[in-house]
């Protein structure tokens, strides 16, 4: 597979940059080709300052998706989102015309499972300090999955992308060596697995679930509500 490692944290030298090193590192060996996008390493500017013209640095990210048959978007948990960085990156890459307001031949607007990046993979890797404990159902940091729904779901979904199951490391300020160790096995894993993994079974828009106010249908999930009722 062609795979493109999106990885946006400001020290190569951390936790998240090891990893990285490790996930490269394991696709090469499989025999992927890689290319990578280094955002801090790049000083990738996240502010969308162009209307009219496509910005070089814009256009050679968008190719490097257009080759792409699955993304690895990497990421530290800040302040329960994605790095501003990568915000900025999503900004000015995933615009209008290119990852959305794209229409099919029939004039429906392609989004939630169909659009631009349709039959791409993305796999979402976040490091955290939060022990997984508190990034579950009950958790005080809330549910880790409701808080990349907007990412997962309102993003690489929304363009067409088959998202995976995300990949976290937690406790990332007090990793032991024994627990990277089995981090970075369980990344091999997941990396194997990359081309055959399940998608998360988030319902398409255009599937028959959602009536034309884009709300689920009444027998669709009867009775319940929340993040949850987009999953099939």
């Amino acid at each position: 597979m062609n795979v493109l490692w999106l990885f946006a944290h400001p020290d190569p030298h951390s936790l998240g940059g090891a990893l990285r090193d490790e996930g490269l590192a394991t696709l090469r060996t499989l025999g992927h080709d890689v290319r990578e996008s280094d955002l801090y390493a790049m000083r990738w500017n996240p502010v969308v300052d162009e209307i009219a013209a496509v910005p070089d640095d814009v256009a050679a990210e968008q190719a490097k998706l257009t080759w792409a048959d699955a993304v690895v978007f990497q990421f530290p948990l800040w302040w329960y989102g994605t790095p501003a960085m990568l915000k900025g990156w999503f900004d000015r890459v995933f615009v209008k015309g290119y990852a959305y307001d794209v229409r099919g031949a029939d004039g429906r607007t392609l989004r939630y499972g169909e659009g631009a990046l349709a039959g791409k993979r993305a796999l979402v890797v976040v490091t955290t300090g939060s022990p997984a404990p508190a990034l579950g159902p009950r958790g005080v940091n809330g549910n880790l999955p409701d808080l990349l729904f907007g990412l997962q779901h309102g993003t690489l979904f929304y363009t067409g992308m088959s998202v995976l199951p995300p990949f976290a490391v937690y406790d990332a300020d007090r990793m032991t060596p024994c627990a990277f160790a089995s981090a970075v096995s369980a990344l091999r894993t997941r990396l194997r697995d990359l081309a055959c993994t399940e998608p998360l079974p988030f319902r398409p828009q255009n599937g028959g679930d959602y009536g034309r106010d884009l709300v689920l249908r009444s027998e669709v999930a009867p009775g319940r509500s929340g993040l949850d009722v987009h999953l099939g």
